[in-house]
Order: structure tokens, then C-alpha cells, then sequence
């Protein structure tokens, strides 16, 4: 079944080409809700952005920790439009469905990349809304467009303007498996450098419970 986007949320720490695809976006006449700096960016263009807390009515905070693990996020990516009992909740609810996700994640493979970078710095550059959201949208492909690759912008904005908005069942699906992919590289990485930084600090700071962490011989 092919989906029509009419709102898409947009996050995205890897801005390459966003705004472009975001005007394509606009000029199909979808709505466009975003987060941090994708607002800002694309709002200071002349864009017509909503916030997400628009949506949710909860403001951002934990200095960006909490955004968009909310029900009204959550609920708008997942309700699956084929069984009318999801519709049915998500309007009594109050729940504006969303039909596009456009995530890509903290950049924490740049940042431990970087020479002298503190776990700490490590920490907060772990995504966890973002790959929330992508795996929501991915589950959800018959409904939900879910991009993560720039590279991917353009030959969606085309799909787009020649099929009225919608995007076919067959896009929604290979869309689904790159985000699959794109999360599973990226907790890849997150457990590789994890691992190593515990592998390395293991004799010193926690020698007293490296006993207790036998997966990580």
C-alpha cells in the first residue's frame, strides 16, 4: 500500500542536504515538525516548522536528553493506519499522525574519533530518541516513511513530486531495512568503543567488579 506524507518529522545531526529536501517537502504541502537545531535551521530559511513539543505539549529538556520519547511522538510513528481500533485511539488521544521520519544520529563515531575524548564526552554523543524513532518508523514502514541517508534525499523528493506525495510500498520497505541497518551499525559502534575503554581502564578503575564482566574477556 502506498503511503501519502502529509506531516514529517525531522531531526537530523548530519544536515547535508536537509533544506533542500525540506522545501521539496513544503511545496507538496507537508507539514513539517522538528527538533533543536533541524528547527532552527530550517525555520531561519523561511520555512514553516513546528516544534515537536508543538505536538506533545512537553517542553525539551535535560539539555536535549528528553524531546521526543513521548506518546504523542511515539503513537503518531507507530499507529498502524490498516487497523481503524490504532486511528480510532490516536484521534480520541489527541495524536497528530506523523507519516515521515528524516533521523540521523549524534555523531558518536566523529566524537571518539577525535583524539582525547573523556567518556563523558562519549556518553552524550549516544543517541537515544533518534534510533527510538527510526526503529518506530521502520516497524511501521507500511505507514511511515523512514529516512536516514542523505544520499536518499533526492531520489525520495522525485518519488514524491511524480506520484502526487506518495511513496510506494516497495520504497517503504527498502527505506525500512536501511534504518534497521543504520541503528544496528551504530550500537555496533557504540559497544566496540564501550568495550575497549572498559577493556583498557579495567586493571586500574575497575578492577573490584571486572570479575562480574566475564563477556568482556
Amino acid at each position: 500500500m502506498a503511503v501519502k506524507v502529509k506531516r514529517a518529522l525531522i531531526s537530523v545531526s548530519n544536515k547535508i542536504g536537509i533544506l533542500k529536501f525540506s522545501e521539496v517537502l513544503q511545496s507538496l504541502g507537508v507539514e513539517i515538525v522538528s527538533t533543536g537545531g533541524t528547527y532552527k535551521q530550517l525555520s531561519e530559511a523561511g520555512l514553516k516548522v513546528l516544534k515537536v513539543e508543538e505536538l506533545t505539549n512537553f517542553p525539551e529538556m535535560m539539555n536535549g536528553r528528553l524531546k521526543t520519547l513521548h506518546p504523542f511522538v511515539h503513537g503518531a510513528i507507530l499507529a498502524d493506519r490498516s487497523k481503524q481500533e490504532h486511528l480510532k485511539q490516536a484521534s480520541q488521544a489527541g495524536m497528530k499522525l506523523i507519516d515521515m521520519v528524516v533521523v540521523n544520529l549524534y555523531p558518536f563515531k566523529e566524537t571518539v574519533a577525535r583524539e582525547g575524548v573523556t567518556l563523558q564526552e562519549a556518553i552524550e554523543n549516544i543517541d537515544i530518541g533518534g534510533p527510538t524513532m527510526l526503529r518506530s518508523a521502520a516497524k511501521n514502514h507500511k505507514s511511515v516513511a523512514v529516512l536516514v541517508d542523505p544520499e536518499d534525499y533526492e531520489k525520495i523528493a522525485d518519488e514524491l513530486k511524480n506520484n502526487n506525495g506518495f511513496l510506494n510500498e516497495a520504497t517503504l520497505f527498502a527505506l525500512s531495512v536501511k534504518a534497521f541497518q543504520h541503528t544496528c551499525e551504530y550500537d555496533s559502534v557504540i559497544f566496540n568503543w564501550l568495550s575497549n575503554k572498559y577493556n583498557s581502564l579495567k586493571e586500574t578503575e575497575y578492577k573490584v567488579v571486572s570479575n562480574k564482566l566475564n563477556w568482556f574477556k
